[in-house]
């Protein structure tokens, strides 16, 4: 598998509409990419201008293909001026093969 962590800082004024929008594209990647296996919107009430996104793929192809997609584009664009920060970090599952121990 391999597991990418996405983390944003979202605009104060944006949460909610950037709260929706990446459930949808959440929701759409599940049903559309076969490669995408998991795509949790989570959130910390103590933080409320952050979001953090855990996906699991199939492999790298597969994220490559979600970044691919239709759906991802529309909602990349969509958030464009809502978010201030974002980092994206990927990891391989080391028990799979995926890495050298």
């Amino acid at each position: 598998m391999f597991a990418v962590v996405v983390t944003f800082e979202i605009k104060p004024e944006a949460v909610a509409a950037f709260t929706d929008l990446v459930c949808h594209n959440a929701e759409t990647s599940e049903l559309l990419e076969p490669g995408c296996h998991q795509f949790d919107v989570c959130t910390d009430p103590g933080r409320p201008n952050e979001v953090m996104l855990y996906e699991l793929y199939s492999d790298a192809a597969s994220f490559d293909a979600h970044r691919a997609s239709p759906h991802y584009h529309v909602f990349t664009a969509a958030i464009e001026d809502m978010v201030r920060q974002k980092t994206v970090q990927t990891y391989v599952n080391v028990r799979q093969g995926g890495a050298e121990a």
